[in-house]
């Protein structure tokens, strides 16, 4: 029982580790919250992107995705085109906040959001590189207790994205003025322009 918590522990400590860094993920996730806008659906997404990719990881898949090097470059330079675009729009509502305001009533905003999260989860190569290299590689080093390993892994991030997701509408009345919301945006801005640039540059 206490080698299995302690690997458990060890899973949740090294996934939160790498989750918690501030990328476009959770800077999606957070404004989602923010904004109230389909944030279980959007946290579902991201925790059950997680667990699969982790148990993909544990299961040794990255061993196998290795042998083809070519698919996380292109998947890299989509994304990096993706998070460019996105990161422009970003841009474009610090510099007209009105953009803003419509968008929480457009019918069509959940399907955005919906296929926005799937985006930055699955174009994005950091999160292969986190979950199924890296993770599966420590999870190897725990033998048998690997999946309890991975267990806490995932559990880390159904409680980070659930609190980050959640806990931003604590945020709401600190957003109440456009200035604020102007300040959020050029962060969503900066990291999803950033993140872009890294991800073709690194290609």
């Amino acid at each position: 029982m206490t080698s299995a918590f302690s690997a458990a522990a060890a899973g949740f400590g090294t996934g939160l580790s790498l989750i918690v860094a501030i990328g476009a993920q959770n800077a999606f996730v957070l404004r989602q919250g923010v904004r109230r806008e389909a944030v279980f659906t959007v946290v579902g997404i991201c925790a059950l992107s997680d667990a699969l990719l982790i148990a993909l990881g544990v299961g040794g898949v990255g061993a196998v995705v290795v042998a083809w090097p070519a698919a996380l470059t292109a998947v890299a330079l989509v994304g990096g085109a993706f998070l460019l675009v996105y990161g422009a729009l970003a841009a474009r509502r610090v510099l007209r906040p009105g953009v803003l305001a419509a968008a929480g009533t457009d019918p069509g905003s959940r399907r955005r959001a919906v296929l926005t999260c799937l985006a930055m989860t699955w174009l994005n190569p950091h999160v292969y590189l986190d979950t199924v290299f890296l993770l599966g590689s420590v999870a190897a080093g725990h033998g048998a207790l690997r999946w309890t390993f991975g267990l806490g892994a995932v559990l880390a991030s159904v409680c980070w994205f659930t609190a980050l997701g959640f806990g931003a509408r604590l945020l709401s009345r600190f957003l109440a003025r456009p200035a604020a919301w102007r300040v959020l945006d050029t962060l969503v801005a900066a990291t999803m322009l950033t993140m872009g640039a890294l991800l073709i540059a690194g290609a």
